[in-house]
């Protein structure tokens, strides 16, 4: 008991007669100190007094699909920071293959009295993966946010990165270079953003007088690997300018397009997705569409505090504006350059 006062008391900044105060439930701590108190017993993996343990913890769980994409660090510490300025700890929950499972995190959480969960990726974009711990948090009435495009059902506040704009914006950019064979690179076919992406290409190909058959989109997963595979496809189709869902699926392409004797962009035209860290820094720098992180980072979170403080918030999805950032990756279709 002794050394868990001490580590606590340690924590927090306080003496330990304090730190007994709170475990204790007597008065004469103000309600900051408290707060604090209780979140360092949450961190540092101590069980709260039995009478406390009703107490939502100032926790709040950020689920993550993986970290090896840069976008899910940049969206972690933008939500990190957001929540340190509202006065909650982040617990960082990343998946991994054939480890512990979203709805094995989410057991977890629970079990820490979290305050709220934010997820950023993860089963709620996939019509085909089961769903049944949202229900359990439905149940439960906790606070969650859903960064990027979720199956409809779900009851969540959610904030998006509008995918129809990105496609608009990167598929525009390649025909206004005189692109005519265009190929897609996109998730799962039950993940939703890619969807709403499929269905945005194929609305502005018509529009620009451009065919976009089947064998022009393929589907991957989200890695550098199957980027590479999957773009070795199309190239081998004939495309002249390939679009992806992610960075590292950019990545891959361009890797693909040298294996095959290609130049980036002399031969072949490559876009990506996210502006994840140093996609400027590669060889040629990547031309991508911008998803703006920091706005929607701050817009979960604000989405998140609302709902712990008891507030009613819109189940409207929150639309966000990408940009697209041209780079050296793109360039004028071969058959349009001057000899």
């Amino acid at each position: 008991m002794s050394r868990r006062l001490a580590e606590v008391a340690r924590k927090v900044g306080v003496s330990e007669a304090t730190v007994s105060r709170v475990l204790n439930g007597k008065p004469g701590v103000s309600d900051a100190t408290r707060e604090a108190v209780l979140t360092a017993l949450d961190v540092l993996g101590y069980e709260r007094p039995t009478k406390l343990r009703g107490e939502r913890a100032r926790l709040v769980g950020l689920v993550l699909p993986e970290l090896q994409n840069p976008i899910f660090p940049a969206f972690a510490e933008v939500v990190g920071g957001a929540l340190a300025q509202q006065g909650f700890t982040p617990v960082l929950c990343t998946q991994t293959a054939g480890g512990v499972s979203e709805a094995d995190y989410v057991e977890l959480l629970l079990g820490q009295q979290v305050s709220g969960i934010v997820f950023a990726g993860g089963n709620y974009a996939q019509r085909d993966a089961t769903h049944a711990h949202y229900e359990r948090l439905t149940g439960r009435q906790l606070p969650v946010v859903l960064i990027n495009a979720s199956i409809d059902e779900l009851p969540f506040p959610r904030v998006s990165c509008d995918d129809e704009v990105a496609i608009e914006q990167a598929v525009g950019h390649l025909a206004s270079l005189g692109h005519t064979r265009i190929g897609l690179v996109l998730g799962p076919a039950d993940h939703v953003p890619s969807e709403r992406k499929l269905h945005a290409a194929r609305a502005v190909a018509a529009h620009l007088g451009l065919t976009l058959e089947d064998r022009q989109v393929v589907r991957s997963a989200y890695s550098l690997e199957s980027g590479q595979a999957a773009a070795g496809r199309l190239l081998r189709d004939g495309v002249t300018g390939i679009v992806c869902a992610s960075d590292p699926l950019a990545l891959g392409a361009i890797r693909a397009a040298r294996r095959a004797g290609l130049r980036v962009p002399e031969d072949v035209s490559v876009v990506g997705y996210d502006d994840s860290a140093f996609m400027n820094c590669t060889e040629p720098p990547l031309t991508t569409v911008r998803q703006p992180i920091e706005p929607m980072g701050r817009a979960a979170i604000d989405l998140l505090v609302s709902q712990i403080n008891g507030a009613a918030v819109p189940q409207d999805e929150l639309l966000f504006e990408p940009e697209l950032v041209v780079r050296g990756s793109t360039a004028p279709a071969p058959a349009t350059r001057t000899a």
